[in-house]
Order: C-alpha cells, then sequence, then structure tokens
C-alpha cells in the first residue's frame, strides 16, 4: 500500500512562511511526479505545486512567485515552502504523487493522495 506521508503546516501571520514536507512510502513506485493540493471550503481541490522528478515544476497562478517546491528522489520526498502567505491561503493541503506506471504525464488527477494538512493564516 502506498501512503504518502505529510508534515508540517499550522498557522501563521499573514506575510510569514510554512514549509510542508511529504514522504512517499510503503509499497514502492516509481514516482513520476509529486505535488500538493488544496482545499478551501467552498471550492474545488485545487492544484498548488507539482515537480517532477527531473525538476521540471509547475504552479497554479494564485502563487505568484510565493512558493518553491523541491523534491530529493532518493528519499522519495517533496517539500513546499510557502512565503508571503495571505488569509487566502488557508486552506488543508493535501500532498499528491503521480505514478510513472500510468504514464508519464501531469495532466490527469494524482494516482495517490497523502492525509491532508491544516494551513491557517492569520490577518
Amino acid at each position: 500500500q502506498v501512503q504518502l506521508v505529510e508534515s508540517g503546516g499550522g498557522v501563521a501571520q499573514a506575510g510569514g512562511s510554512l514549509k510542508l514536507s511529504c514522504i512517499a512510502s510503503g509499497t514502492s513506485f516509481p514516482i513520476y511526479a509529486m505535488g500538493w493540493y488544496r482545499d478551501r471550503p467552498g471550492t474545488l481541490r485545487e492544484l498548488v505545486g507539482r515537480i517532477t522528478t527531473d525538476g521540471r515544476s509547475d504552479f497554479a497562478d494564485f502563487v505568484e512567485g510565493r512558493f518553491t517546491i523541491s523534491r530529493d528522489n532518493t528519499e522519495r520526498t517533496v517539500i513546499l515552502q510557502m512565503n508571503s502567505l495571505k488569509p487566502d491561503d488557508t486552506a488543508e493541503y493535501f500532498c499528491s504523487s503521480w505514478d510513472a506506471n500510468y504514464g508519464s504525464t501531469w495532466w490527469r488527477n494524482p494516482d495517490y493522495w497523502g492525509q491532508g494538512s491544516q494551513v491557517f493564516v492569520s490577518s
């Protein structure tokens, strides 16, 4: 069984920073990409950012250069560093991963999900 184990998140003030980390564990699979989505109240789940194992990355427009994403292929981890946080960034953030066995593309829904991590940004 594949597990995406998240850590980090929490509470920050507007303008502050938080970091989210995720490790892929359990049944091994070839990772094509890992990334983060978020759920905000009253909205559909949306992509935040993602990165392939060869380092290509992609961010949602709302990130506006405030977040960075990095990965460690050996450790099977992905880290989302969130800076200049806004109250609108308050959400539950989900780690995600695309399994290369199902195709070397991220233009489809992720194959695996983490359990969710809460981020609250106060004004």
